[in-house]
């Protein structure tokens, strides 16, 4: 298990996790907006602009031992569920420091954790970003695809 960082610490990374994502804003033309959700715990939304998935959001919060953050990839698949699945969870194994998850609401989400002690590291807030990014620019379709092949007929 991580360790648990202290409140000063925590204050330290999330005003390096703010300013990172303000950064992001500039320099990154598929980040759109960054808005501060919570200051406890410190959490972020961060509306993204794709091509294949036209606009999306990732949630990012730090938690005393991990940085969780997801986003919201697709619905309940409506048919083909067991080659739905199957290809998502083959797609897991390809997927680094993220996977996809299924919430309480059956919708489909990228999610993960990355310890704090690594939060500070050069290149970690683009990394999750880029990474959520390009996930779901190159799964998104053959999802739909799959789970909502009748809508495509």
């Amino acid at each position: 298990m991580s360790e648990l960082f202290h409140p000063d610490e925590l204050a330290m990374l999330d005003a390096l996790v703010s300013e990172t994502l303000e950064a992001q804003v500039e320099e990154n033309p598929a980040v759109a907006a960054v808005e501060r959700t919570s200051d406890q715990p410190p959490s972020w939304y961060v509306r993204l602009s794709g091509e294949v998935k036209e606009n999306y959001s990732a949630e990012l919060t730090l938690g005393q031992r991990s940085l969780h953050f997801e986003t919201y990839f697709i619905p309940a698949p409506e048919e083909s569920l067991e080659r739905f699945w199957r290809h998502l969870l083959v797609r897991n194994t390809k997927m680094y420091g993220m996977a996809f998850t299924v919430h309480d609401d059956g919708g489909v989400y990228i999610e993960g954790r990355l310890p704090n002690r690594l939060v500070a590291e050069p290149g970690e807030i683009d990394r999750i970003l880029g990474s959520m990014f390009a996930y779901t620019e190159e799964m998104f379709m053959t999802a739909a695809r799959i789970g909502f092949a009748s809508r495509f007929a």
